[in-house]
């Protein structure tokens, strides 16, 4: 059973463009839902209104804790073409703590599920690259399950994005089938609220719910407790040597 998060893992601020809330304010909401920490993550420039590639190595100048909030350096860097290229490049990627990586409609016209898969994919083996955002989009249809397998092969992430089930319409059956997926092939997975106001930081009931009537594990949930969200950021490589980790292990 899964009781909630410890961790906002996608969370936007007015530097995102088209959010409403400073970081202050986000902080101030985490530590009113009884939340550790969040990921500062904010879009990449090639989304209109983003901010500047610069923005993951600013964030470096922040304190680690806001108001009793650990907060993660982080980007949501967008997807710009089939071949996965990113608009930050990793002279900035590199100065994350966590970072995810999303194909939005507004950025790039969807392709064929096959072409969605390629970007993806090449996305995921970015170095630096920790997480998919948002992959139940149904105007971006995705090859899913390899999609999961080679997050299990690199030792990386799955989002499940508690704000697609309010805004991105029809997208509770691909929520659905990522979750059975991460389950059959053992996949964590981060519940996160993908916070463009204050008032969402934290807030992923809907996703909750639905994982718990699923009988999802709560020990895939990464970010059930700040404890294995931190070990799975301090145990990430240095950048540029990149290699699988969430146990240490080799994947099979």
């Amino acid at each position: 059973m899964i009781s909630g998060i410890k961790v906002d893992t996608h969370t936007h601020t007015v530097l995102s463009g088209h959010a409403w809330s400073t970081l202050q304010e986000n902080a101030v909401a985490a530590r009113e839902r009884g939340l550790a920490g969040l990921c500062l993550t904010e879009h990449g420039p090639r989304i209109p209104g983003g901010g500047a590639d610069i923005i993951p190595a600013a964030q470096n100048m922040l304190p680690k804790v806001i108001g009793g909030i650990r907060v993660f350096r982080g980007t949501e860097a967008n997807i710009v073409d089939f071949y996965g290229t990113l608009d930050i490049g990793a002279k900035f990627l590199s100065r994350t703590e966590f970072a995810i990586a999303s194909l939005h409609d507004v950025v790039m016209r969807p392709g064929e599920p096959t072409q969605n898969t390629d970007a993806l994919m090449a996305a995921l083996n970015t170095d630096r690259i920790d997480m998919l955002g948002h992959l139940d989009d149904p105007k971006i249809p995705s090859d899913h399950e390899a999609l999961v397998l080679e997050a299990r092969r690199l030792g990386k992430l799955i989002e499940i994005n508690n704000n697609s089930l309010s805004v991105r319409r029809n997208s509770e059956g691909n929520v659905i089938k990522l979750a059975r997926l991460c389950m059959k092939h053992q996949v964590p997975v981060c519940i996160s609220s993908d916070a463009h106001f204050s008032t969402m930081v934290g807030a992923v009931e809907n996703a909750v719910n639905l994982l718990n009537r699923l009988e999802f594990p709560e020990e895939l949930v990464l970010n059930r407790g700040i404890e294995p969200f931190e070990a799975y950021i301090v145990r990430k490589p240095p950048p540029g040597k990149f290699s699988a980790r969430l146990d240490g292990k080799e994947p099979a």
